[in-house]
């Protein structure tokens, strides 16, 4: 089991990079940069390639929209090279939201425009002259769209890898299915153990039929609020107001895809509810009625004991990375969940 951890969003990055490099001392396998409508994930990964020596890096996630297919495939070859070969290019199709809200682009096809964006980028990491015509892709751009003048290019640097690491955030069936297929990673939310297979074993199943063998296995990745110790039950709380804008606000009514996971999971009536709740405004309450048993599900605190019961189940499921969401307030605490993690995955 390796350990990771979700760079913050908030506060000054310089003070998150050098926590990070103390993390990367105790045992830190991972770290992953965000990019919703914050600060870009690329400046911030260049960032921490710089001050790291070990640690492997990732984008958690890129949306497949914001950039053109090259311009990613380029991206990632960039920071493979400046951190020595240590990242992975996660990409998900986030949500209509941000794409349509932020970004001003159609949130269409994301499962095709997810197999596109990924076929391109293996082409370029192989420096073979572009050459792309897909439903929703083509390049060069054909004469009759554009002047006319495009011609097939090859990335002009050769990469440290001409085959790095994909993972694909994804949540729907279709989209798990298609991850299990094609990716080297695969990225879940709220990933529950217990009902893991019942929710995704299929479309996983399915996938990996279909999988190039060249791939390897499919690795998780998940993320999980942490908080080790006897005296940390308090802090479940912390970790509803998230969970409710999730479920609640992260979308429409019949348009929330975690709403969406949180009804596969069993929790249909309470899913409907939260949503009620939280679109109406009333925030605290719908994070007031997400059930006591889905908090503590989707999180890993209680005693050192209690943990390490949870992390082998996580390992049993089929899960090779957590990346933890520490909810201690202090950096030595912060450390030290990181130290006793590393210590259980060791187990």
């Amino acid at each position: 089991m390796r350990i990771g951890i979700q760079a913050s969003y908030a506060g000054g990055f310089q003070e998150t990079a050098a926590e990070i490099v103390d993390l990367e001392a105790a045992g830190l396998d991972l770290a992953m940069c965000a990019e919703v409508y914050t600060f870009d994930a690329v400046s911030q990964l260049g960032y921490l390639a710089a001050v790291t020596q070990r640690v492997e890096l990732m984008s958690a996630i890129l949306p497949i929209y914001s950039r053109t297919p090259a311009l990613t495939a380029m991206t990632a070859a960039g920071l493979d090279f400046v951190s020595g070969g240590r990242f992975t290019l996660g990409l998900g199709a986030s949500g209509p939201q941000v794409i349509e809200g932020w970004h001003g682009v159609p949130y269409d096809a994301p499962l095709q425009r997810t197999r596109e964006v990924v076929e391109i980028c293996r082409q370029v990491w192989r420096r073979e002259r572009l050459v792309h015509e897909g439903p929703k892709y083509t390049v060069p751009l054909p004469a009759e769209q554009g002047t006319g003048l495009g011609k097939p290019l090859k990335l002009i640097n050769t990469p440290v890898r001409e085959r790095i690491p994909v993972m694909l955030a994804a949540l729907g069936p279709k989209n798990v299915e298609l991850a299990a297929e094609i990716a080297e990673v695969w990225e879940p939310i709220w990933f529950m153990p217990e009902r893991a297979d019942d929710v995704w074993g299929d479309s996983l199943r399915a996938g990996k039929a279909k999988r190039d063998p060249a791939l390897g296995d499919l690795q998780v990745i998940c993320g999980v609020p942490v908080a080790i110790g006897e005296d940390v039950d308090h802090l479940h709380d912390l970790v509803r107001p998230q969970l409710a804008l999730y479920v609640g606000g992260m979308g429409a009514r019949g348009k929330n895809f975690y709403n969406d996971l949180a009804r596969r999971y069993g929790y249909e009536e309470a899913a409907g509810t939260v949503q009620d709740l939280y679109l109406d405004g009333k925030k605290d309450e719908a994070a007031a009625a997400l059930p006591e048993e889905f908090v503590r599900r989707v999180s890993l605190i209680g005693p050192e004991s209690y943990v390490a019961e949870r992390v082998a189940a996580y390992a049993e499921a089929g899960v090779t990375t957590i990346a933890l969401q520490p909810l201690d307030d202090s950096r030595e605490g912060r450390l030290r969940t990181v130290e006793t993690m590393r210590k259980l995955a060791d187990r």
